[in-house]
């Protein structure tokens, strides 16, 4: 698949069919996101995959953004102790989110590749979602990621294309 049709066509998902992920797709998934650039190539990133239904029920609980019923969840985790000391603070609070977020679009160009949907969720109760994982206390999670089969694709949402590019200097 092109990587421009991939980025045009990806939408975020919100309804699945009810069947399972494969957990090798999924793990196929987590490695799209190691390829994603990493500040210093510190790599601060921790992945979770979730497809018992109890626990997507639970995450779900906690989750106000999380929509529908994915059959799977991915937590996409920083463990700030490595990342504070790699970066001081501006690992922790800059870089390990941008190194999320990019991750994270990864993993969603790839299951939109191998036609799947994904839907990023940054709307939960981050405390609870620290619980129901068991994670340490330098393991944060910083977003989750719905992932299954489309039940149904979203129209594309208009674009703003006017007054948001300039060349050499803004407003010029």
């Amino acid at each position: 698949m092109d990587v421009f049709e991939a980025i045009r066509g990806r939408r975020s998902i919100r309804k699945f069919e009810d069947r399972p992920v494969k957990i090798e797709v999924l793990q196929r998934l987590i490695e799209t996101g190691t390829w994603a650039p990493s500040g210093g190539n510190w790599q601060t990133w921790r992945f979770v995959i979730l497809t018992e239904k109890s626990m997507v029920r639970k995450i779900k609980m906690v989750s106000p953004g999380l929509l529908g019923d994915p059959p799977a969840l991915i937590a996409i985790c920083q463990d700030t102790k490595e990342a504070e000391r790699k970066g001081g603070r501006l690992g922790v609070e800059s870089v390990s989110q941008m190194d999320t977020a990019m991750a994270a679009q990864n993993i969603m160009l790839a299951a939109y590749a191998l036609d799947l949907g994904t839907c990023p969720i940054a709307s939960f109760h981050k405390h609870a979602v620290r619980r129901l994982l068991r994670l340490p206390e330098e393991i944060v999670p910083q977003l989750l990621i719905s992932v299954g089969y489309p039940k149904e694709t979203p129209a594309p949402p208009k674009r703003k294309t006017e007054g948001i590019c300039f060349l050499e200097r803004y407003n010029e």
